[in-house]
């Protein structure tokens, strides 16, 4: 395969280890192909290509010492990965998809997930495109507009990371970090056909904290599971900035992966006992999925975990989020802001202090009860959203309140407030085409035996990536 885009990041390390493959080759051939599409799908808002050519010139030198003298190397040397617009990365702008942010600061700090990166050789590429604050499921803001699905370009790649969702799919560099506050690693991976994990919270350390608290995680997006445990090897370094953090655990997420799931206990959930409107080739696929790992060796029982519906939870702390950022916004800077963020902050203004402590103690309520149910299953299997990806809009296209923030997307928010790790796969397409995606939820702390069942039921599946003619976009595409 010529086209090096297309490759898996564990398959680049293979063929650079090799000396079949260049860094800068590789490195070249994204940036041309982000020249050539990014202008169609809007995945990134920001690319440094003489920045990732030199950053590939150095990994290409380390690499040949390698070869020759058995010189170390970094965990990802030389493989393209992006950074998500929320996520600071020192010389880049952090504009957060607003147009509140000053663009023309000094910007001197990294991130930890970017600092590690960094040390681990990876080749930065650029920042990809998010909603206002990462507000929404769907990527689209004042800032950069419209954010577009390279499966069909009239849909949304889904958000808040639907840029690094996006660029994943469309092989614009094989690896994305993104953050997830209520589904926006997973709803993209989903949408866009590849992989996302959410960690459990505090794996990944992150600076700053999120404005929107501990819901909010820091995750990767990648074409494969083995992909996905590769970044994990490098981004859950300890960082002494994030005082959430958990203790540092220097488990190898890739040694594992092929142990299989034989006698693991499997709650599969189609609907986690409230959900409605589940799109029936999704429903369908997802019990196929079940089946499988029923023919993996696991013990599969249908059942719920016995939750109610804690969308008004998730939304509440977000809302109540959104009016702290609101507040330090002046006038003239919330006159800017994308009217879904304002509405969502206007109905965070309603909430008192004694409200907000009723959701924190609802939420301690429903995290409890989930570690009891995690007690019986080793894993909860359940669709990864309950639609396939929509039509692209515009920011403010439409009246901002819970329903229509994550009304859509019920199997994902929950395990934000429990704070488990959960992990989107890709299931197959929909009858009109479109990618679908399974979840698998593990206990707190079970990262690593979540990416070992995922490995397991992704052998299950042919890998489908969009098709391209000429380097074009699809002929269901419609373009920008």
């Amino acid at each position: 395969m010529n086209d090096l885009t297309q490759r898996t990041a564990e398959q680049l390390l293979a063929l650079y280890r090799e000396g079949a493959a260049s860094p800068v080759e590789v490195t070249r051939q994204v940036l041309q192909r982000i020249a050539r599409l990014n202008p169609l799908l809007n995945a990134f808002c920001w690319v440094d290509e003489s920045a990732a050519m030199a950053s590939a010139q150095r990994s290409e030198q380390r690499w040949q010492a390698h070869r020759q003298h058995g010189s170390a190397v970094g965990a990802l040397e030389g493989v393209p990965v992006s950074i998500k617009d929320l996520i600071l990365t020192k010389g880049w702008p952090t504009l957060r998809g607003s147009r509140t942010v000053n663009p023309d600061q000094a910007w001197e700090v990294d991130a930890p997930v970017t600092a590690r990166l960094r040390e681990a050789g990876a080749v930065l590429l650029g920042k990809t495109t998010t909603p206002e604050f990462g507000c929404k499921g769907e990527t689209n803001s004042l800032l950069t507009g419209i954010s577009r699905n390279p499966w069909n370009t009239d849909h949304t790649p889904g958000g808040s990371s639907g840029g690094a969702s996006a660029a994943v799919s469309a092989g614009l560099g094989p690896l994305a970090v993104g953050t997830d506050g209520a589904g926006s690693v997973r709803i993209p991976a989903a949408f866009c056909g590849n992989v996302g994990l959410k960690p459990s919270f505090g794996r990944v350390p992150a600076y700053p904290l999120s404005p929107f608290g501990s819901v909010a995680h820091l995750g990767p997006h990648a074409m494969s599971v083995a992909d996905v445990a590769l970044m994990m090897n490098t981004i859950t370094a300890p960082d002494a900035r994030d005082w959430t953090a958990l203790p540092f655990d220097p488990v190898d997420y890739t040694a594992s992966l092929h142990q299989g799931v034989k006698g693991l206990r499997v709650a599969y959930s189609p609907t986690l006992g409230y959900a409605k409107n589940v799109h029936p080739d999704i429903a369908a696929a997802v019990e196929k999925a079940a089946l499988h790992l029923k023919q993996l060796g696991a013990h599969v029982e249908q059942t719920d975990p016995g939750i109610e519906d804690p969308l008004d939870i998730t939304t509440g702390l977000w809302f109540a989020g959104a009016y702290q950022v609101w507040r330090t916004l002046n006038p003239s800077q919330q006159a800017l802001t994308d009217p879904d963020f304002a509405a969502q902050a206007a109905l965070g203004e309603r909430l008192d202090v004694n409200a907000v402590h009723q959701l924190n103690q609802r939420r301690g309520l429903l995290g409890s009860h989930l570690r009891q149910f995690m007690q019986r299953f080793d894993l909860i299997l359940t669709p990864s959203t309950a639609v396939p990806a929509f039509q692209a809009r515009p920011a403010g296209h439409s009246p901002m309140d819970s329903a229509a923030m994550l009304g859509w997307t019920p199997f994902s928010y929950p395990f934000n407030l429990s704070q488990q790790p959960a992990i989107s796969l890709p299931c197959g397409l929909t009858r009109e085409g479109l990618p679908m995606g399974v979840q698998l939820v593990g206990p707190m702390f079970g990262d690593a035996l979540v990416l070992r069942a995922a490995k397991a039921l992704e052998s299950c599946y042919d890998c489908l990536r969009p098709s391209w003619d000429a380097g074009q976009l699809p002929a269901s595409a419609s373009g920008a």
